[in-house]
């Protein structure tokens, strides 16, 4: 099977109305991934709005109040496939305060899909998106500079976008950037080449997606198992029965497996691993399993199995880059939570060494805090160990979200470098 046969997950990028919702509804209808119904109440809910063409964005606007709006808030998760290809697409919100969904919907993805309106250009949100979704590891992008009907079509104003996004990309992490003129209302560039741009020479959006190589070898290195709980059954068939649960972060694991058990660092191995009831021959990242051991070691929730080749760092000092979502200041000394993969522990904001100005992202040094929806580097201290690998090795054990003490709330996303 060749690499592109895989499925692919790509997340929306861009700012607010640059046609986000309507370029994902577009892909879906043309590729006829719709039913009838939905067609039909959006047939009705867009003449409701006075439209003389279909808001595709419906397809995937599903709260009420994004419908009212107009606008995307939550993460909108679609599902459609040709006959190349299957697809899983994160449809993000472009509003400034919803950026800690854009991030969620962008941490699984590989390859984000840049909009851009070609009547307002490249906006400050698309440049933060396009930021994060370098600094989460994506290193395939799709620039669809969208609307260009509304300026018929002008190869001028094509290649002028081009120009100024160049200007950034020796700055971001995205190795492999395509350029496509589109029409998302109109349908011109999606699924086959655009008869009204036949100055421009590349593919038509749905063949791009179509062919892109994903690799997946990183996935299967850095063997890691965070644990969930201990299965204990309380039957007479089962009495001696002690398995732990939980998803495998990174590579694979099999029977008689050498590991180490963390934070104790007790070694033993695997006796067997379980899923649906089945015994299985071996299990691989992202698959949920139950393994048992064969000495009997005291392991919980928040403990990792690992195989004994490829360790972690278990440390208590850990540096992120820090995207903070909280409408109260990041500042130093700051108590918080860090929840890392199934483990918790206490931790202090150390320092913080800069945030990165999002016009041309450089360093800016010397700050005493980051505010709502700034993207910086930071410094923490954790009460207890934790075992984490850096975020270009493993992106499950390479990032951290941050918890409000007090509120419980969700206050940051970083990862770890």
């Amino acid at each position: 099977m060749k690499n592109n046969t895989k499925i692919l997950r790509f997340t929306t990028v861009g700012s607010v109305d640059d046609g986000k919702s309507t370029l994902i509804g577009r892909l879906l209808l043309d590729s006829k991934s719709t039913f009838d119904d939905q067609l039909n109440s959006i047939e009705r809910s867009s003449r409701k709005k006075g439209f003389d063409f279909l808001d595709l964005s419906l397809l995937t606007d599903g709260l009420k109040s994004e419908r009212e709006q107009g606008i995307t808030i939550d993460v909108a998760y679609r599902y459609f496939s040709t006959k190349k290809r299957k697809f899983i697409v994160a449809d993000t919100p472009g509003h400034i305060q919803y950026t800690r969904n854009m991030v969620t919907g962008a941490s699984t993805a590989n390859l984000a899909l840049i909009i851009i309106d070609i009547t307002k250009g490249i906006s400050e949100q698309t440049l933060r998106h396009t930021y994060i979704s370098s600094l989460l590891g994506i290193s395939h992008a799709i620039v669809c500079i969208n609307k260009m009907d509304l300026i018929n079509y002008d190869q001028k104003a094509f290649n002028s976008i081009i120009e100024n996004f160049k200007k950034i990309k020796s700055k971001i992490k995205i190795d492999d950037i395509k350029f496509v003129p589109i029409s998302a209302l109109i349908g011109e560039n999606i699924i086959k080449k655009s008869s009204k741009m036949k100055w421009y020479n590349g593919k038509a959006l749905i063949q791009y997606l179509e062919d892109i190589e994903i690799s997946h070898n990183k996935i299967y290195n850095y063997p890691r198992f965070p644990i969930q709980c201990a299965i204990r059954p309380q039957t007479f068939k089962q009495d001696n029965f002690r398995g732990f649960a939980g998803r495998i972060e990174g590579g694979i694991f099999k029977p008689n497996d050498k590991i180490k058990i963390l934070p104790s660092g007790h070694s033993t191995k695997i006796k067997n691993i379980q899923f649906d009831g089945r015994i299985l021959n071996e299990a691989f990242s992202p698959m949920s399993v139950i393994m048992t051991i064969e000495d009997d070691i005291d392991i919980g929730r928040g403990d990792m199995i690992v195989k004994e080749d490829s360790l972690p760092i278990v440390t208590k000092e850990i540096d992120l880059i820090v995207t903070w979502m909280s409408s109260s200041s990041l500042e130093n000394k700051k108590k918080v939570i860090i929840k890392h993969t199934t483990r918790e522990t206490l931790a202090i904001i150390d320092s913080i060494s800069y945030k990165i100005n999002i016009d041309n992202f450089e360093n800016i040094e010397n700050i005493k805090c980051l505010k709502m929806n700034d993207i910086g580097k930071i410094s923490i201290k954790t009460s207890s160990p934790i075992n984490i690998d850096k975020y270009e090795n493993n992106r499950n054990t390479g990032s951290l979200i941050i918890i409000d003490i007090n509120t419980n709330e969700t206050i940051g996303a970083g990862i770890i470098i």
